[in-house]
């Protein structure tokens, strides 16, 4: 048996420290070859298939294995083998061997960045922005997507911002030149947006569709008969989904940009509902064939319904006489639904979640068993093989959907739970008295809080932000003449928008909204920042003799 066969024999027998072996097996090899003094990777084992053996070591057995030897060690620092660990570790997707002198000091700055922003969530240190937009009048909708905030208004008006480039000019998304003359506008019933384009839908059953790179004039513009009911939009690609009534279609531009219809199909009328409520687009999903073609979920009462373009009417996915559907989620390859249970049910456990496979159309497995009713469920932001959800009865759960088993169980909230979202170490969720909790999830702790008044509608964080949405339920409050000109005195009507940043550079003056940087001629602003960020850094007409 040859030296390369004998490594790879005792590598592939799954040891869980293989580079305790290494030295052994160097030194009987060395022992048995004396007579003709062949080091040991120049001949019996080749450069390549080393670095094919060592790219399978963890971190700290590749330090190990650097102390064996030189050649190991320069073995051991091999450019290739720290890129394809950086790439395995999730930095620099996308990037070369070439793109930089030494992985290794990359994979260093990664690692320490991200324990630095973990710390910054822990202990909440950056910057809090509230973006505001007076004339709005009530805040109605609120999306987010990466470096993207689109938010609807009462007036009529749609808002972007780019969070990454707060000195750019503020996009006023105008509506399409067949509405904009009608008066008074429609409010915006729904918002949506994704890295290319931004979706509003009015009640008047208007649809606009503008690009974020360019914003302004409005892209594409429909309208459907009545009241737009659910509104979804593909964070992968410009695909939407839109239903009114029990009228549903999904709309996506070709090739060339010019929008067109897949598909138009009407639902079946439930016993006691008479509208879709929630709807989804599946995430990287593709039809039945396996292609590109979008697969859509949507609810309907107590039914869920599949549809995709090549499908003659929607499929059934899950449907209990008398049993209502609460929320609904998808990931690529799974649907999770909040079930209402009525009745004789209740003995069973009460509400559940009920999780499905996409492929088999088969249910996979139940969780929960509470007496509230799910108001929210998160499937497609949340870790591989974990569901996080939210109750009216103020707990916020995850499970684990390997074994079905409940991870952790948090009484969360005064009242119920609106949103909620989770990673890998923590937990963020929004209740209906304008809490939103940051939670430790292997210990269970609240690691902080903040609050604003109305319920938190919206809710999505990434690895350095997040972005929170309180919309107010009454959007024509009483007692308050939303009309006048001077808005001020009633900004606890409007609802608000928070943008938390937790990066390293988060106290950098390009960080930092620009109204926060103003002179003391602009109107004033304020920064919450516990590294504190001052305002008025800098003054007009300041010299230097002063």
């Amino acid at each position: 048996m040859g030296i390369t066969d004998f490594v790879l024999k005792y590598f592939t027998m799954g040891l869980k420290d293989f580079t305790l072996f290494l030295p052994k097996i160097l030194r009987a090899f060395t022992s048995m070859n004396e007579t003709n003094d062949i080091p040991f990777f120049d001949i019996e084992l080749p450069y390549e298939l080393a670095l094919k053996i060592f790219q399978y070591l963890s971190q700290t057995e590749l330090g190990r294995c650097a102390q064996v030897s030189k050649a190991w060690g320069v073995l051991a620092e091999d450019e290739v083998l720290w890129f394809r660990m950086c790439q395995t570790e999730g930095y620099h997707h996308g990037a070369s061997v070439s793109d930089s002198p030494c992985w290794k000091s990359m994979l260093r700055d990664c690692k320490n960045s991200e324990n630095t922003v973990r710390s910054n969530w822990k202990n909440r240190v950056g910057s809090i922005s509230q973006l505001q937009y007076e004339l709005g009048k009530v805040l109605c909708d609120v999306s987010s997507c990466d470096s993207y905030v689109v938010a609807g208004y009462t007036s009529g008006d749609v808002r972007l911002w780019d969070t990454l480039h707060w000195d750019s000019a503020a996009s006023f998304l105008k509506p399409s030149p067949l509405t904009a003359d009608v008066t008074p506008r429609p409010h915006v019933s729904h918002i949506r947006v994704n890295n290319t384009v931004a979706v509003a839908a009015y009640d008047d059953g208007c649809v606009d569709v503008w690009s974020t790179e360019t914003g302004q004039e409005p892209v594409h513009h429909f309208q459907i008969p009545g009241r737009v009911h659910a509104l979804a939009l593909s964070q992968e690609s410009p695909t939407l989904a839109t239903a009114a009534g029990l009228d549903v279609r999904l709309d996506q531009p070709d090739e060339r940009g010019y929008w067109r219809t897949l598909c138009q199909a009407t639902l079946p009328k439930p016993r006691l509902w008479s509208q879709v409520e929630s709807i989804v687009v599946v995430p990287g999903a593709g039809g039945r064939g396996g292609d590109n073609v979008p697969l859509v979920a949507l609810s309907a009462g107590e039914t869920v319904y599949l549809l995709a373009p090549e499908d003659l009417e929607p499929r059934v996915l899950h449907t209990v006489y008398g049993h209502p559907i609460t929320c609904l989620d998808a990931s690529a390859s799974h649907a999770a639904l909040g079930v209402k249970s009525c009745g004789w049910a209740m003995n069973d456990g009460g509400n559940k979640i009920q999780v499905y496979s996409l492929e088999t159309g088969q249910s996979e497995m139940s969780v929960g068993n509470s007496a509230g009713d799910f108001s929210c469920v998160n499937l497609r932001d949340s870790p591989p093989h974990m569901l996080v959800c939210g109750n009216k009865d103020r707990r916020v759960r995850v499970f684990d959907l390997r074994t079905g088993s409940s991870v952790t169980s948090l009484y969360a909230h005064h009242m119920g739970v609106t949103s909620v979202q989770a990673d890998d170490w923590k937990i963020v969720s929004g209740g209906g008295e304008g809490l939103v909790c940051v939670w430790e999830m292997r210990m269970g702790a609240k690691l902080w809080e903040m609050h604003n008044r109305h319920p938190v509608r919206h809710l999505r964080f990434n690895t350095s932000t997040l972005v929170t949405a309180n919309i107010p339920d009454e959007k024509s409050p009483r007692g308050a003449c939303i009309t006048d000109d001077d808005l001020t005195a009633h900004r606890r009507h409007r609802g608000v928008i928070c943008h938390y940043d937790f990066s390293e550079d988060s106290t950098s003056q390009d960080h930092v909204l620009p109204i926060c940087r103003s002179n003391y001629v602009e109107s004033s602003g304020y920064n919450y920042n516990i590294g504190l960020a001052v305002p008025y850094d800098i003054l007009s007409g300041s010299h230097s003799s002063h």
